[in-house]
This record gives structure tokens, sequence and C-alpha cells, in this order.
């Protein structure tokens, strides 16, 4: 049985999540909150989140196999799941080279990783893996409940369910900008896709595997880049691209609404919410 995390969820920053918000994300019917920026492996947030709610799940977008051990990890995952059971879906993965001095073999580092974490007896259906590529796509339909890619099109999740096959968990995350404008709605995502991801390998790396050009990469991205990354649009435009990687295959998709600094995000998630369910109606 796995971890029901619904349809949509939203992808956040940990700086930007509390009890308050997490009970409002509920009510909207959100299925999940992903915790973004590699949250330390205590997972103290998580608790505080689940504990604020009473169906939501919560994961973790996520922890970073360099930062925490697995028996940290492995810890708290048994910490969280005695008192929320079926609740909490562990995201893990191996973050960037850029970013991690010891970065060396990745995927045998988060192989062992999960050989540490079977050990201590977290569920395999009670974790999701970071994948791009088709190696660590795979390794997540075999030693996960599926796979949690990030900065992805509708076009991967199509090719990440054929190589996952029918059962796993395909969860990406998108962003959107709820702005009718294109321009605005581009200078808004543009920064957020170019710092730091296209100066990060292994997105870059993705994203040529998905047929984009260097000038595409190129310059902070072209317009096509970002549209294929940023949803934009007014409400029912945003929620319809969006609802694309479910239609390529996709169980869940976790949004991450971009907006101007000092903007409150919790109307702007009503605002998607209605719109993704007129949509899917």
């Amino acid at each position: 049985m796995r971890v029901d995390i619904g349809t949509l969820g939203i992808w956040a920053h940990g700086s930007a999540l509390d009890a308050g918000v997490a009970r409002e994300v509920e009510r909207l019917g959100y299925g999940a909150i992903w915790i973004g920026g590699s949250p330390d492996g205590d997972l103290a947030l998580v608790d505080e989140l689940l504990g604020a709610t009473e169906q939501l799940a919560v994961a973790t977008g996520i922890v970073n196999v360099w930062k925490d051990s697995a028996r940290t990890v492995a810890a708290s995952h048994r910490r969280i799941t005695e008192q929320f059971p079926r609740r909490f879906l562990l995201g893990i993965g191996v973050g960037h080279p850029e970013a991690t001095r010891e970065y060396r073999t990745p995927y045998t580092a988060l192989v062992e990783y999960l050989d540490v974490l079977d050990g201590e007896g977290v569920p395999i259906d009670e974790r999701v893996l970071a994948a791009l590529g088709p190696k660590v796509l795979r390794l997540s339909a075999d030693r996960a409940a599926g796979a949690h890619p990030y900065l992805v099109p509708p076009e991967h999740t199509r090719q990440a369910r054929h190589l996952l096959g029918p059962d796993a968990v395909l969860a990406p995350e998108h962003k959107v900008v709820l702005d009718p404008d294109p321009v605005a709605a581009r200078a808004l995502g543009r920064p957020r896709v170019e710092k730091p991801y296209l100066g990060l390998r292994n997105y870059v790396t993705n994203l040529r595997r998905l047929g984009f050009s260097d000038e595409d990469l190129a310059g902070g991205g072209s317009d096509a880049l970002i549209d294929a990354l940023v949803a934009h649009g007014d409400d029912a435009t945003a929620a319809a691209q969006v609802r694309e990687h479910v239609a390529a295959g996709a169980d869940h998709v976790a949004v991450q609404l971009l907006r101007p600094e000092g903007t409150d995000p919790l109307p702007l998630y009503a605002r998607f919410a209605e719109a993704f369910a007129a949509v899917t109606a």
C-alpha cells in the first residue's frame, strides 16, 4: 500500500512552509506538499506539517544522499511513520556535482544508500528517487515506489513512463506563473530556470537529451525552453499545461508556483487548484 499523494501537490522550499500553509493547502484539495531545498536529515518540518493536517501527505524533494547518512534519515522516517503512517514519502537523490565536493560515483552512492535504507527497514513503497536519465529512472522502478523528476517538460514524463513501466509512481515537478502576459511571465520564470539549473551539468544534459539546442540553453534560456519548463497564462491555460504531464503518464504533479517577492502564495494556490480541477472535470 503506497502513500496516497493524489494527483496534484505543491513544491516549495522549506522556509516557505509551516503549519498554517499546510492546513490551507489541504483544505484546497492538494494531495501532498513537497519540501524542496534538500531538507536536513532530521526532517523536523515533516512532523510539523503532518501534525497540522489530517490526510495531507508530505514528501521530500529531495533529501541529498551526500548531506545526511542513510541511517540518520531512516531513523527520521521511522519516527515520522510511527506517528503518521502512510502519509510520508521519502524522496532522495544525489543532487548535482557542482554543489558537492564528495561527488564521485553518484549511481553507486545512491545504490549503497538504498541498501542501507533496506537494512534499516524503510519500505520500498515509501520512497521515490530524484531521476532524470534512463539509468536512475530504471532504478526508481526497481528500488523505490517510483520517480520524482525535477525541471522537466511533459515530453520527459512521456519517456519516463515508458522506462518506468505502468506501475511505478511518476511525480514530476513543474513551475507555474499565473500571468496572462507572456513577457511578464517569462521575466519571472527565466531567472528561476537559469540560476542555478542552466549551469548544472545533470539538468543541461537532460534538456539536451530532450532535444533542446545550445541556443535554447544560452542567454538564460530561449522562450521555447522557458515555455516548456514554466507553465504560464491565465489560470485555465496554465492548469491545462500542467495537465499535459498527467496526459503523458504522470500520476501526480508537484506544482512550484513562482510569484513576485512578497506576494502571498495562498491565493495563488487557491486559484490554481480551482483551475486544475476545472481542467480535469
